[in-house]
């Protein structure tokens, strides 16, 4: 009931202390390139129930038809526009009102896409008894993911072997040991990360930065 109030109060005031950025994106968005403002893809909710995830739309039409689910900062379906909201995490914002709504939280793990949810353990699956969210600790640890993946000429691949894994560990700690408190902490440590890109938190020192060995890959 705390976190669904909490949910509720930070997503307006999220999106009234924003709103001139939205107005901003929209514009530039439909100047860049032609298509929609918003991206409205599927994602998995919470109990496996599939929803449509609101984000500024940063990519050609139809991009996500290509069949690749991960995307590096090289990619060329990515815009102009697209590029600077990818940035600043600004492409992010309009998931407040998926928070609004009942459908994620501010905090918790990233909704993901039906391929890789069917790919989920048992052990896994409790990852999906919980709101999906904006931030959460796989978030902190792989912050700027396309930066990870760009020069790798398989991004899906190289999500699913150097960063899927270590993201889902880290999805599974937020589901057994969350509350209140860490939610608050998890949001703080998300408004550091995003003026100070290296840093990380204590609680993540263990795992280390996110990597991928392309000498591997391209084995």
């Amino acid at each position: 009931m705390v976190k669904r109030l909490i949910d509720i109060v930070g997503s307006l005031f999220g999106i009234l202390l924003t709103w001139p950025v939205w107005v901003v994106a929209a514009v530039w968005i439909k100047l860049d390139s032609p298509g929609p403002v918003f991206y409205r893809g599927w994602r998995v909710g919470r109990g496996g129930k599939p929803f449509r995830i609101f984000k500024f739309r940063t990519m050609v039409v139809d991009a996500d038809r290509t069949g690749v689910n991960s995307t590096s900062d090289r990619d060329t379906r990515i815009t102009r526009v697209g590029r600077w909201l990818r940035k600043y995490k600004l492409d992010e914002l309009p998931q407040l009102l998926n928070v609004l709504g009942g459908l994620m939280s501010l905090v918790g793990p990233r909704p993901e896409v039906p391929r890789y949810v069917e790919l989920y353990t048992e052990e896994e699956r409790a990852i999906l008894t919980v709101r999906p969210g904006i931030t959460d600790w796989a978030s902190l640890w792989n912050a700027d993911e396309g930066a990870v993946l760009a020069g790798t000429e398989d991004p899906d691949r190289a999500y699913e072997l150097w960063i899927r894994p270590t993201k889902l560990r880290l999805q599974l700690e937020y589901v057994r040991r969350h509350n209140v408190w860490i939610d608050i902490k998890i949001i703080v440590y998300t408004l550091i990360k995003l003026f100070r890109k290296d840093w990380l938190p204590k609680e993540l020192a263990a795992y280390g930065r996110p990597e991928v060995p392309k000498q591997r890959l391209a084995a």
